[in-house]
């Protein structure tokens, strides 16, 4: 996964009324968990912020008062009306350092005409190395009929992921469709019914 790289500012001030003023100011309230040092306040600049966060785990390489480090976006918090990014959890890592994370899960193709794909899991949870966490991994469908199944031990892995589920967590699978049921639970009864006399 790619880095941003974006600039941080340290925080002196602190309660909502600081964090108004930072985002008038155009800066994301954010803190800096990890590695049993206290956190630490800081902001961002918010439309950089916004653009990363549409990425999930992302990873940002922060330039703190000329000093570089690697941080992984842990969660943020955005206000319900506006989808304004309020405040943002990053987490300090390390080079080598694995941690474990939730990716989605992509279906690629498609099933067998009359049956649709049921994902049981639309999204895993790997351990992975912290600076190459995939955006998400895929289960691949070819046509399969009805029955075919998809379990975690299926899933295509990046090099030393490993996947917090049991090899065989059903993740997903091929069904009938609705509209085909219904179609014959009508078609029975109507072979049943008396003849006209």
């Amino acid at each position: 996964m790619s880095e941003n790289k974006l600039v941080g500012e340290f925080r002196t001030s602190f309660g909502k009324g600081s964090a108004r003023k930072s985002r008038a100011a155009g800066r994301t309230p954010a803190v800096i968990y990890g590695h049993g040092s206290e956190p630490r306040h800081i902001t961002l600049p918010a439309h950089e912020i916004a653009l990363v966060l549409r990425h999930k785990n992302a990873i940002i390489e922060l330039d703190l008062n000329g000093k570089k480090e690697t941080v992984l976006v842990k969660s943020a918090s955005k206000d319900v009306v506006t989808q304004v990014i309020e405040h943002v959890d990053l987490v300090e890592i390390v080079k080598g350092e694995r941690v474990h994370v939730e990716v989605p899960v992509h279906v690629v193709g498609e099933s067998m005409s009359g049956t649709v794909i049921d994902l049981e899991h639309k999204t895993v949870k790997l351990e992975v190395d912290a600076t190459t966490i995939p955006e998400y991994v895929e289960v691949i469908f070819n046509k399969e009929g009805l029955g075919f199944h998809v379990t975690a031990k299926d899933i295509v892995l990046p090099a030393g992921a490993k996947l917090d589920f049991a090899p065989d967590e059903l993740i997903a699978s091929v069904v009938g469709t609705g509209a085909g049921a219904s179609e014959e639970a009508e078609a029975a009864p109507a072979a049943d019914a008396p003849k006209a006399e």
